[in-house]
């Protein structure tokens, strides 16, 4: 796989030297047992797989090498080019401005830009409407584009099945910024809709089965589904695709379900099933099976809790929480800072959708077994800070240094 030259302060010798030596061990990648830390009365258990995906770093590379190729000019991010806060931050610190925020509302009017502006496009990629604002004023879409290539491939397969008469379903976050550009690049060809969950996919089946009025639809899906849609007509032929972050098994189990919902309705065998349902399985992003597998792995160990490291509006990492949390007590965190000198723990609460404050964090008078795992936007050397900051509250510096003179040595 193609190396990409990104920024120093993102790498972490321990994690780059863990990784190599797991991949030299593994290279079909099967194995997902987590990699032991231990540190005497501190055992810490990393993820087989974490942190930056292809896309991520492809994406920061392409960015920071516009910076560098466009001294004087006025560079802008279409939004936030990736859901982590520290590059994000650092973009900005070297000029860059963002456009929108993570829900499309402007922070700067596309009125104001001019032909000789750079506008970089996230990794998620973007509407095709916006596309086409920005190649009317004379900015191409196409020079600063970061958009992930497992995105395309999602966009590239919905096209595919909408040559043969399928309409789409998306599952993924509505008001995503990944989700509203597939919606985009879905629509053009094809009826699309949009569900969230598989309580959403069950609804949208009723109206597959005729069990709800089709005039219910409109009401139910608003703002989720392309122009003219009729559920009567639109949903005889479907094919499902993801926005790539969400949890693989949580798309892979709506596909089955509305599979299974086709084959009853239309009496469908294995053998014929693809008059009504196309097969999609391929959209599914590796990254983000990789490290749902690698959680999966990592929650066979018992463990007092667990840490997981990313942007808190970052849908890969907060499926990687919702994995922990239904095992153990979990620490949302999006940085070492977030643990503090006094024992407590800032985390964010994905269902309260706030930080908290936990106090005590660490025990003082036991061995601790400790999960961590981090989300595909987050740079290794924040997950490095976190384990080098528990190592010194637990007075076993010394321990992880030797630990990391041994990886760093064999790697």
């Amino acid at each position: 796989m193609k190396q990409f030259t990104i920024p120093f302060t993102y790498r972490s010798p321990l994690i780059t030297a863990i990784k190599n030596n797991r991949k030299e061990a593994d290279k079909m990648k099967k194995d997902f047992t987590p990699t032991l830390l231990d540190l005497g009365n501190t055992q810490i258990y990393l993820a087989r797989h974490f942190g930056f995906c292809y896309g991520v770093e492809n994406a920061i590379e392409i960015a920071f090498r516009t910076i560098d190729e466009n001294p004087g000019k006025r560079i802008f991010l279409l939004s936030e080019m990736i859901h982590n806060p520290q590059v994000n931050a650092d973009l900005v610190a070297r000029g860059v401005q963002f456009l929108q925020d993570t829900k499309g509302n402007m922070l700067i009017p596309f009125e104001s830009l001019t032909a000789d502006d750079v506008v970089i496009i996230p990794a998620f990629g973007t509407t095709l409407a916006i596309e086409e604002k920005l190649n009317t004023i004379g900015i191409s879409t196409k020079k600063y584009n970061t958009t992930c290539p497992f995105v395309e491939k999602v966009w590239n397969r919905g096209d595919q099945i909408a040559k043969k008469n399928y309409s789409v379903i998306i599952h993924g976050k509505p008001s995503h910024e990944e989700t509203r550009a597939t919606f985009s690049h879905a629509a053009k060809g094809t009826p699309t809709v949009v569900v969230n969950d598989m309580d959403e996919a069950v609804a949208l089946s009723k109206y597959i089965t005729g069990e709800k009025k089709s005039t219910e639809f409109y009401t139910e899906f608003e703002g989720r589904f392309s122009n003219n849609f009729n559920p009567q007509t639109d949903l005889q032929r479907i094919g499902v695709i993801n926005q790539t972050t969400m949890l693989a098994s949580d798309t892979q189990a709506i596909a089955d379900f509305l599979k299974s919902v086709m084959a009853q309705q239309y009496q469908l065998t294995d053998q014929n099933i693809a008059d009504r349902f196309a097969d999609t399985r391929d959209t599914l992003c590796y990254a983000t099976n990789d490290n749902q597998s690698a959680v999966y792995g990592l929650l066979e160990q018992p463990a007092d809790f667990a840490i997981v490291v990313g942007g808190y509006n970052s849908s890969n990492t907060s499926h990687l929480v919702e994995l922990c949390e239904q095992k153990l007590t979990t620490y949302f965190i999006n940085g070492a800072d977030k643990i503090n000198d006094d024992n407590s723990i800032n985390h964010y609460n994905l269902h309260q959708h706030k930080e908290l404050v936990t106090t005590p964090f660490l025990s003082t008078d036991k061995a601790l077994k400790i999960l961590i795992s981090s989300g595909a936007s987050c740079p290794d050397a924040m997950v490095e800070a976190v384990i080098n900051k528990i190592a010194s509250m637990r007075n076993c510096t010394d321990a992880l240094k030797n630990i990391t003179a041994t990886f760093v040595q064999n790697n």
